[in-house]
Protein backbone atom coordinates (compact mmCIF):
# COMPACT_ATOMS: atom_id res chain seq x y z
CA UNK A 1 0.00 0.00 0.00
CA UNK A 2 1.26 3.45 -0.51
CA UNK A 3 0.75 4.23 3.33
CA UNK A 4 -0.58 2.58 6.24
CA UNK A 5 -4.09 3.46 7.07
CA UNK A 6 -3.14 3.59 10.66
CA UNK A 7 -1.24 6.87 9.48
CA UNK A 8 -4.69 8.60 8.63
CA UNK A 9 -6.39 7.31 11.63
CA UNK A 10 -8.23 10.73 12.11
CA UNK A 11 -10.03 10.51 8.29
CA UNK A 12 -13.35 9.90 8.40
CA UNK A 13 -14.36 5.88 7.35
CA UNK A 14 -15.67 7.35 4.55
CA UNK A 15 -12.25 8.66 3.28
CA UNK A 16 -10.59 5.68 4.91
CA UNK A 17 -12.38 3.22 2.74
CA UNK A 18 -11.01 5.27 -0.32
CA UNK A 19 -7.57 4.37 0.26
CA UNK A 20 -6.96 1.30 2.08
CA UNK A 21 -5.85 -1.21 -0.21
CA UNK A 22 -3.99 1.03 -2.95
CA UNK A 23 -1.61 -0.44 -5.01
CA UNK A 24 2.36 0.77 -4.00
CA UNK A 25 3.88 2.85 -6.32
CA UNK A 26 6.69 0.95 -8.34
CA UNK A 27 9.87 2.36 -7.37
CA UNK A 28 12.03 2.85 -10.03
CA UNK A 29 9.10 4.36 -12.92
CA UNK A 30 7.18 6.09 -10.03
CA UNK A 31 4.13 4.84 -11.44
CA UNK A 32 1.33 2.05 -10.57
CA UNK A 33 -2.17 1.27 -10.67
CA UNK A 34 -4.99 2.98 -8.42
CA UNK A 35 -6.17 -0.39 -6.91
CA UNK A 36 -4.13 -3.33 -5.73
CA UNK A 37 -4.25 -6.33 -8.04
CA UNK A 38 -5.76 -10.02 -6.35
CA UNK A 39 -2.35 -11.27 -5.96
CA UNK A 40 -3.14 -15.10 -6.32
CA UNK A 41 -0.85 -17.56 -4.99
CA UNK A 42 -0.55 -21.32 -3.26
CA UNK A 43 3.28 -20.83 -2.36
CA UNK A 44 4.94 -18.27 -1.11
CA UNK A 45 8.65 -18.19 -1.69
CA UNK A 46 11.51 -16.98 0.85
CA UNK A 47 14.67 -15.05 0.11
CA UNK A 48 16.65 -17.49 2.63
CA UNK A 49 16.50 -20.12 5.38
CA UNK A 50 16.80 -16.93 7.67
CA UNK A 51 13.65 -15.36 6.14
CA UNK A 52 11.64 -18.40 6.49
CA UNK A 53 12.67 -19.14 10.27
CA UNK A 54 11.56 -15.37 10.78
CA UNK A 55 8.16 -15.67 9.51
CA UNK A 56 7.97 -18.51 10.86
CA UNK A 57 7.96 -17.45 14.32
CA UNK A 58 5.97 -14.67 13.93
CA UNK A 59 3.50 -16.82 12.54
CA UNK A 60 4.07 -18.63 15.93
CA UNK A 61 3.35 -15.53 17.73
CA UNK A 62 0.22 -15.29 16.02
CA UNK A 63 1.32 -12.04 14.10
CA UNK A 64 -0.22 -12.13 10.26
CA UNK A 65 3.02 -13.80 8.30
CA UNK A 66 2.00 -15.87 5.23
CA UNK A 67 4.51 -18.59 5.05
CA UNK A 68 1.57 -20.76 2.29
CA UNK A 69 -0.98 -19.53 -0.05
CA UNK A 70 -4.01 -20.17 2.29
CA UNK A 71 -3.01 -17.09 4.16
CA UNK A 72 -3.30 -15.17 1.19
CA UNK A 73 -0.59 -12.13 0.31
CA UNK A 74 -1.33 -8.16 0.04
CA UNK A 75 -4.95 -8.77 -1.63
CA UNK A 76 -6.18 -10.23 1.52
CA UNK A 77 -4.26 -8.58 3.91
CA UNK A 78 -6.00 -5.49 2.49
CA UNK A 79 -9.36 -6.84 3.06
CA UNK A 80 -8.70 -7.43 6.32
CA UNK A 81 -6.71 -4.29 7.08
CA UNK A 82 -10.42 -2.59 5.73
CA UNK A 83 -12.52 -4.31 7.89
CA UNK A 84 -10.35 -3.78 10.94
CA UNK A 85 -10.62 -0.21 10.37
CA UNK A 86 -15.08 -1.01 10.10
CA UNK A 87 -14.87 -2.86 13.33
CA UNK A 88 -12.73 -0.80 14.98
CA UNK A 89 -10.26 -4.33 15.50
CA UNK A 90 -7.07 -5.45 15.34
CA UNK A 91 -6.85 -8.48 13.44
CA UNK A 92 -9.59 -9.87 11.26
CA UNK A 93 -9.32 -13.55 10.01
CA UNK A 94 -11.16 -14.36 6.78
CA UNK A 95 -13.53 -17.15 6.10
CA UNK A 96 -15.30 -18.32 3.08
CA UNK A 97 -19.39 -16.83 3.96
CA UNK A 98 -20.71 -15.52 7.01
CA UNK A 99 -21.86 -19.03 7.93
CA UNK A 100 -18.30 -19.99 7.96
CA UNK A 101 -16.94 -16.94 10.22
CA UNK A 102 -19.95 -17.93 12.70
CA UNK A 103 -18.59 -21.73 12.92
CA UNK A 104 -14.88 -20.48 13.56
CA UNK A 105 -15.85 -17.80 16.07
CA UNK A 106 -17.72 -20.36 17.92
CA UNK A 107 -15.44 -23.38 17.89
CA UNK A 108 -12.44 -20.65 18.88
CA UNK A 109 -14.33 -20.02 22.21
CA UNK A 110 -16.26 -23.59 23.30
CA UNK A 111 -14.21 -26.78 24.29
CA UNK A 112 -16.05 -30.11 24.78
CA UNK A 113 -18.39 -29.86 27.83
CA UNK A 114 -18.59 -26.44 27.33
CA UNK A 115 -21.93 -24.43 26.89
CA UNK A 116 -23.04 -21.20 24.93
CA UNK A 117 -25.91 -18.43 25.50
CA UNK A 118 -27.34 -17.90 22.42
CA UNK A 119 -29.88 -15.20 22.14
CA UNK A 120 -33.72 -16.34 20.06
CA UNK A 121 -33.67 -14.00 17.59
CA UNK A 122 -29.88 -15.34 15.93
CA UNK A 123 -29.54 -16.28 12.31
CA UNK A 124 -31.73 -19.95 11.95
CA UNK A 125 -28.34 -21.98 10.96
CA UNK A 126 -26.96 -21.31 13.82
CA UNK A 127 -29.30 -23.58 15.14
CA UNK A 128 -28.49 -26.48 12.71
CA UNK A 129 -25.03 -25.76 13.29
CA UNK A 130 -25.38 -27.26 16.83
CA UNK A 131 -27.53 -29.94 16.19
CA UNK A 132 -25.58 -31.35 13.24
CA UNK A 133 -21.69 -30.49 14.70
CA UNK A 134 -21.13 -28.80 17.87
CA UNK A 135 -23.77 -31.45 20.01
CA UNK A 136 -21.35 -34.64 18.73
CA UNK A 137 -18.74 -32.19 19.65
CA UNK A 138 -20.21 -31.96 23.68
CA UNK A 139 -20.77 -28.20 23.27
CA UNK A 140 -24.85 -27.34 24.51
CA UNK A 141 -26.32 -24.08 23.60
CA UNK A 142 -29.43 -22.81 24.82
CA UNK A 143 -31.69 -20.49 23.13
CA UNK A 144 -33.23 -17.87 24.96
CA UNK A 145 -35.02 -14.44 24.90
CA UNK A 146 -32.00 -11.14 25.10
CA UNK A 147 -33.30 -10.09 28.74
CA UNK A 148 -31.00 -10.18 31.90
CA UNK A 149 -33.94 -11.97 33.78
CA UNK A 150 -34.06 -14.91 31.10
CA UNK A 151 -30.26 -15.22 30.34
CA UNK A 152 -29.37 -15.34 34.39
CA UNK A 153 -31.98 -17.93 34.78
CA UNK A 154 -30.08 -20.18 31.53
CA UNK A 155 -26.79 -19.51 33.17
CA UNK A 156 -24.50 -22.39 33.81
CA UNK A 157 -21.22 -23.32 35.41
CA UNK A 158 -19.46 -24.14 32.44
CA UNK A 159 -21.13 -21.32 30.20
CA UNK A 160 -18.47 -20.02 27.85
CA UNK A 161 -20.03 -17.80 25.59
CA UNK A 162 -23.06 -15.45 24.92
CA UNK A 163 -23.92 -15.23 21.21
CA UNK A 164 -26.00 -13.05 19.71
CA UNK A 165 -27.01 -11.01 16.69
CA UNK A 166 -28.15 -6.98 16.67
CA UNK A 167 -30.90 -7.00 15.28
CA UNK A 168 -31.76 -10.21 15.48
CA UNK A 169 -32.75 -12.07 11.50
CA UNK A 170 -36.48 -12.38 10.49
CA UNK A 171 -37.65 -9.30 12.52
CA UNK A 172 -34.86 -7.47 13.32
CA UNK A 173 -35.21 -6.70 16.86
CA UNK A 174 -32.32 -4.39 18.19
CA UNK A 175 -30.82 -5.73 21.66
CA UNK A 176 -29.39 -3.82 24.29
CA UNK A 177 -25.61 -4.82 23.36
CA UNK A 178 -23.65 -2.91 25.96
CA UNK A 179 -26.13 -3.99 29.37
CA UNK A 180 -25.99 -7.67 27.45
CA UNK A 181 -22.34 -7.17 27.07
CA UNK A 182 -21.77 -5.85 30.87
CA UNK A 183 -23.96 -8.83 32.55
CA UNK A 184 -21.77 -11.43 30.36
CA UNK A 185 -18.33 -10.00 31.17
CA UNK A 186 -19.32 -9.82 34.86
CA UNK A 187 -20.16 -13.90 34.32
CA UNK A 188 -16.48 -13.97 32.27
CA UNK A 189 -18.26 -14.67 29.34
CA UNK A 190 -16.87 -14.54 25.62
CA UNK A 191 -19.30 -11.92 23.45
CA UNK A 192 -19.41 -12.75 19.90
CA UNK A 193 -21.58 -10.80 17.79
CA UNK A 194 -23.25 -11.20 14.65
CA UNK A 195 -23.00 -7.63 12.93
CA UNK A 196 -23.61 -8.86 9.33
CA UNK A 197 -26.38 -6.10 9.41
CA UNK A 198 -24.56 -3.27 10.36
CA UNK A 199 -20.79 -4.22 8.72
CA UNK A 200 -19.14 -2.49 10.81
CA UNK A 201 -20.29 0.84 8.82
CA UNK A 202 -23.83 1.53 10.95
CA UNK A 203 -23.02 -0.33 14.13
CA UNK A 204 -19.99 -1.26 15.88
CA UNK A 205 -20.35 -3.97 18.57
CA UNK A 206 -16.59 -4.04 19.78
CA UNK A 207 -17.21 -0.11 20.52
CA UNK A 208 -20.30 -1.21 22.59
CA UNK A 209 -18.80 -3.97 24.73
CA UNK A 210 -18.43 -7.15 22.35
CA UNK A 211 -15.51 -9.14 22.02
CA UNK A 212 -15.41 -10.55 18.87
CA UNK A 213 -17.73 -9.12 16.02
CA UNK A 214 -19.29 -11.46 13.08
CA UNK A 215 -20.01 -10.17 9.65
CA UNK A 216 -20.97 -11.90 5.84
CA UNK A 217 -19.06 -9.82 3.60
CA UNK A 218 -21.19 -11.52 1.10
CA UNK A 219 -24.00 -8.81 2.18
CA UNK A 220 -23.21 -5.02 2.17
CA UNK A 221 -19.62 -5.19 2.20
CA UNK A 222 -19.52 -6.58 -1.34
CA UNK A 223 -22.51 -4.92 -2.65
CA UNK A 224 -22.98 -6.75 -5.93
CA UNK A 225 -24.36 -10.14 -5.11
CA UNK A 226 -21.14 -11.86 -6.76
CA UNK A 227 -19.23 -13.27 -4.16
CA UNK A 228 -19.27 -15.20 -0.82
CA UNK A 229 -17.38 -13.78 2.32
CA UNK A 230 -17.14 -13.93 5.71
CA UNK A 231 -14.76 -13.13 8.88
CA UNK A 232 -14.22 -12.69 12.81
CA UNK A 233 -12.73 -9.32 13.97
CA UNK A 234 -11.40 -8.83 17.32
CA UNK A 235 -9.21 -6.19 19.31
CA UNK A 236 -8.15 -8.72 21.93
CA UNK A 237 -5.06 -10.44 21.64
CA UNK A 238 -6.26 -13.64 23.63
CA UNK A 239 -8.79 -14.13 21.09
CA UNK A 240 -6.75 -13.34 18.08
CA UNK A 241 -4.89 -16.14 19.03
CA UNK A 242 -7.36 -18.67 19.62
CA UNK A 243 -9.15 -17.51 16.26
CA UNK A 244 -5.12 -17.49 14.36
CA UNK A 245 -5.62 -21.03 15.99
CA UNK A 246 -8.55 -22.24 14.53
CA UNK A 247 -8.58 -20.43 11.49
CA UNK A 248 -5.24 -21.98 10.51
CA UNK A 249 -6.22 -25.71 11.64
CA UNK A 250 -9.70 -25.42 10.07
CA UNK A 251 -8.16 -24.14 6.67
CA UNK A 252 -10.81 -21.83 6.15
CA UNK A 253 -9.79 -19.84 2.77
CA UNK A 254 -11.00 -16.83 0.77
CA UNK A 255 -10.36 -16.79 -3.09
CA UNK A 256 -7.75 -13.64 -3.79
CA UNK A 257 -10.58 -12.50 -6.30
CA UNK A 258 -13.26 -12.62 -3.75
CA UNK A 259 -11.16 -10.65 -1.67
CA UNK A 260 -10.38 -8.31 -4.47
CA UNK A 261 -14.19 -8.14 -4.95
CA UNK A 262 -14.94 -7.04 -1.34
CA UNK A 263 -12.44 -4.17 -1.34
CA UNK A 264 -13.97 -3.20 -4.68
CA UNK A 265 -17.42 -3.32 -2.99
CA UNK A 266 -16.40 -1.89 -0.17
CA UNK A 267 -15.32 1.39 -1.68
CA UNK A 268 -18.96 2.69 -2.25
CA UNK A 269 -20.07 0.91 1.20
CA UNK A 270 -21.35 3.91 2.09
CA UNK A 271 -23.21 5.33 -0.71
CA UNK A 272 -24.82 2.50 -1.04
CA UNK A 273 -26.19 2.03 2.71
CA UNK A 274 -26.99 5.38 2.45
CA UNK A 275 -28.94 5.13 -0.26
CA UNK A 276 -30.92 2.02 0.57
CA UNK A 277 -31.62 3.04 3.58
CA UNK A 278 -33.59 6.35 1.99
CA UNK A 279 -35.55 3.99 -0.38
CA UNK A 280 -36.63 1.94 2.50
CA UNK A 281 -37.57 4.71 4.72
CA UNK A 282 -39.82 6.15 1.62
CA UNK A 283 -41.23 2.56 1.24
CA UNK A 284 -42.17 2.42 5.04
CA UNK A 285 -43.95 5.58 4.56
CA UNK A 286 -46.31 3.97 1.64
CA UNK A 287 -46.65 0.48 3.77
CA UNK A 288 -47.63 1.93 6.80
CA UNK A 289 -50.33 3.65 5.07
CA UNK A 290 -51.89 0.60 3.60
CA UNK A 291 -54.85 -1.47 5.13
CA UNK A 292 -53.23 -5.19 4.58
CA UNK A 293 -50.35 -4.17 6.71
CA UNK A 294 -50.17 -4.69 10.16
CA UNK A 295 -47.04 -4.15 11.50
CA UNK A 296 -43.59 -3.17 10.21
CA UNK A 297 -40.06 -4.55 11.10
CA UNK A 298 -37.80 -1.81 10.34
CA UNK A 299 -35.34 -0.08 13.54
CA UNK A 300 -35.05 3.26 11.76
CA UNK A 301 -38.74 3.30 11.98
CA UNK A 302 -40.28 5.52 14.55
CA UNK A 303 -42.85 2.66 15.64
CA UNK A 304 -40.44 -0.06 15.88
CA UNK A 305 -39.73 -1.15 19.05
CA UNK A 306 -36.26 -1.16 18.74
CA UNK A 307 -36.41 2.51 17.46
CA UNK A 308 -34.93 4.10 21.10
CA UNK A 309 -31.87 1.17 20.75
CA UNK A 310 -31.38 1.86 17.32
CA UNK A 311 -31.02 5.65 17.51
CA UNK A 312 -28.64 5.28 20.51
CA UNK A 313 -26.73 2.72 19.52
CA UNK A 314 -26.52 2.65 15.27
CA UNK A 315 -25.63 5.26 13.15
CA UNK A 316 -27.74 4.76 10.16
CA UNK A 317 -29.76 1.86 8.82
CA UNK A 318 -29.61 -0.06 5.59
CA UNK A 319 -32.65 -1.55 3.11
CA UNK A 320 -33.68 -4.89 4.86
CA UNK A 321 -36.68 -4.74 6.57
CA UNK A 322 -39.77 -6.94 7.34
CA UNK A 323 -43.60 -6.46 6.97
CA UNK A 324 -47.00 -8.11 8.34
CA UNK A 325 -49.51 -8.56 5.82
CA UNK A 326 -52.69 -9.53 6.38
CA UNK A 327 -52.95 -11.90 3.38
CA UNK A 328 -53.36 -15.59 3.46
CA UNK A 329 -51.03 -18.01 2.53
CA UNK A 330 -51.92 -18.17 -1.33
CA UNK A 331 -52.47 -15.00 -1.63
CA UNK A 332 -48.83 -14.16 -0.19
CA UNK A 333 -47.80 -16.35 -2.81
CA UNK A 334 -49.70 -14.44 -5.59
CA UNK A 335 -48.26 -10.93 -4.04
CA UNK A 336 -44.75 -12.19 -4.45
CA UNK A 337 -44.90 -14.21 -8.06
CA UNK A 338 -46.87 -10.81 -9.37
CA UNK A 339 -43.71 -8.10 -8.10
CA UNK A 340 -41.74 -7.29 -11.38
CA UNK A 341 -38.74 -5.52 -9.64
CA UNK A 342 -38.14 -7.75 -6.77
CA UNK A 343 -36.20 -10.79 -7.24
CA UNK A 344 -37.10 -13.44 -5.42
CA UNK A 345 -34.04 -14.55 -3.23
CA UNK A 346 -32.92 -15.41 -0.16
CA UNK A 347 -29.98 -13.20 0.39
CA UNK A 348 -29.66 -8.93 0.85
CA UNK A 349 -27.40 -6.46 0.63
CA UNK A 350 -26.47 -6.25 -2.68
CA UNK A 351 -28.08 -3.09 -5.29
CA UNK A 352 -31.22 -4.77 -6.03
CA UNK A 353 -34.24 -5.27 -4.67
CA UNK A 354 -35.30 -8.94 -3.10
CA UNK A 355 -38.39 -10.60 -1.65
CA UNK A 356 -39.22 -13.64 0.01
CA UNK A 357 -41.76 -14.83 2.24
CA UNK A 358 -40.95 -15.33 6.15
CA UNK A 359 -41.88 -19.31 6.62
CA UNK A 360 -44.40 -19.75 9.24
CA UNK A 361 -42.16 -22.74 10.65
CA UNK A 362 -39.08 -20.49 10.65
CA UNK A 363 -41.49 -17.76 13.15
CA UNK A 364 -42.67 -21.28 15.03
CA UNK A 365 -38.66 -21.97 16.07
CA UNK A 366 -38.10 -18.80 17.17
CA UNK A 367 -39.90 -17.88 20.56
CA UNK A 368 -39.18 -13.93 20.07
CA UNK A 369 -42.16 -14.10 17.48
CA UNK A 370 -44.43 -13.60 20.60
CA UNK A 371 -42.62 -10.88 22.25
CA UNK A 372 -42.04 -8.91 19.14
CA UNK A 373 -45.20 -8.98 17.65
CA UNK A 374 -47.82 -6.85 19.48
CA UNK A 375 -51.67 -6.76 19.68
CA UNK A 376 -51.54 -5.13 16.04
CA UNK A 377 -50.66 -8.78 14.52
CA UNK A 378 -53.62 -10.21 12.95
CA UNK A 379 -52.72 -13.77 10.42
CA UNK A 380 -48.90 -13.10 10.92
CA UNK A 381 -47.89 -13.78 7.40
CA UNK A 382 -44.30 -11.90 7.24
CA UNK A 383 -42.47 -10.64 4.06
CA UNK A 384 -39.02 -9.95 4.08
CA UNK A 385 -38.11 -7.31 1.78
CA UNK A 386 -34.94 -5.68 0.64
CA UNK A 387 -34.97 -2.45 -1.23
CA UNK A 388 -32.17 -1.62 -2.82
CA UNK A 389 -31.05 1.35 -5.25
CA UNK A 390 -34.11 1.26 -7.80
CA UNK A 391 -36.40 4.88 -7.93
CA UNK A 392 -38.07 3.63 -4.88
CA UNK A 393 -41.63 5.20 -6.47
CA UNK A 394 -40.91 2.50 -9.00
CA UNK A 395 -40.78 0.19 -5.88
CA UNK A 396 -44.01 1.62 -4.52
CA UNK A 397 -45.70 1.22 -7.55
CA UNK A 398 -44.65 -2.85 -7.92
CA UNK A 399 -45.87 -3.40 -4.59
CA UNK A 400 -48.93 -1.51 -4.78
CA UNK A 401 -50.06 -3.17 -8.13
CA UNK A 402 -49.01 -6.42 -6.43
CA UNK A 403 -51.29 -6.07 -3.58
CA UNK A 404 -54.08 -4.94 -5.59
CA UNK A 405 -53.23 -8.27 -8.04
Amino acid sequence: MTSSSSEHATDRIDTRLQHIGQAPLDPITGAGPVALPSMRTSTVRFASMDVLDRTQAAKQRGERAPTYGRVGLQTHAALEDLLCQLEGGQRAFLAPSGMAAISMALMACLSQGEHALVVDCVYGPVRYLHQTILSRMGISMDFVAPSLDRLQAALRPETRVLYLESPGSLLLEMLDLPALSQWAHQHNLTVIVDNTWGSGYIYQPLALGADISVVAGTKYIGGHSDLMLGAAITQDAALVHKLHETHYALGSTVSADDAWLAIRGARTLGLRMRTCAEHAMVVCQWLARQPQVSHLFFPAWPGDHGHALWQRDATGSNGLLSVAVDFTEPQVRQVIDSLRLFGIGYSWGGYESLVTQVEPSALASHSYWARVADERMKTGTVLRLHIGLEDPADLIADLRQAFAA
